[in-house]
C-alpha cells in the first residue's frame, strides 16, 4: 500500500464527565478538555493513514501545534478530521481541525513519523533495562 498527499481521517467522541479539563487537569470548567482534542487530532491522523501501511508499520506523533478555539459543553458531540498534507520519507504532515456542533472549535498541524513496531517498542522496552 501507499501513502499519499490527500488521505482523509476521521474521530468522533461526546463531551462527558470523564473527558472535560475539570477531570483530566487542565483546567477547572466542565468543558472539552484541550488533551482530549489534541487526541481526538492524532487519532483522525491515525485513520487517515492506517489501511495504508505495510504490515508490523504504525505511526508515532512527534509535533503537534494546535489552537482551541472554542469551548464545548457537556453532551455535545466533537470530532476531529485529518488530511495529509505532505509526505517526506516515513515523515508526514496533517492539518487537523476539531468541530463540535457549531462548528470549528479548533485547528492545527500536526506531525507523524512513519515507524517498524517491534523495532520501535523493542528500542523503547531497553529503557527499562539496567545501565
Amino acid at each position: 500500500m501507499s501513502i499519499s498527499v490527500g488521505l482523509k481521517g476521521r474521530c468522533e467522541t461526546v463531551v462527558a464527565q470523564e473527558n472535560t479539563a475539570a477531570a483530566v487537569g487542565s483546567g477547572l470548567l466542565p468543558v472539552f478538555a484541550t488533551p482530549m482534542m489534541v487526541g481526538l487530532m492524532e487519532n483522525a491522523a491515525v485513520n487517515a493513514v492506517s489501511d495504508h501501511l505495510a504490515e508490523g508499520e504504525g505511526t508515532v506523533g512527534t509535533h503537534l501545534d494546535v489552537s482551541h478555539d472554542a469551548a464545548t459543553p457537556i453532551g455535545m458531540k466533537v470530532w476531529a478530521e485529518a488530511e495529509l498534507t505532505a509526505v517526506d520519507g516515513r515523515a508526514l504532515t496533517f492539518a487537523v481541525t476539531a468541530y463540535d456542533e457549531r462548528g470549528p472549535i479548533g485547528k492545527g498541524i500536526h506531525h507523524r513519523f512513519i515507524i517498524q513496531n517491534e523495532k520501535f517498542m523493542a528500542k523503547t522496552l531497553r529503557k527499562l533495562e539496567n545501565n
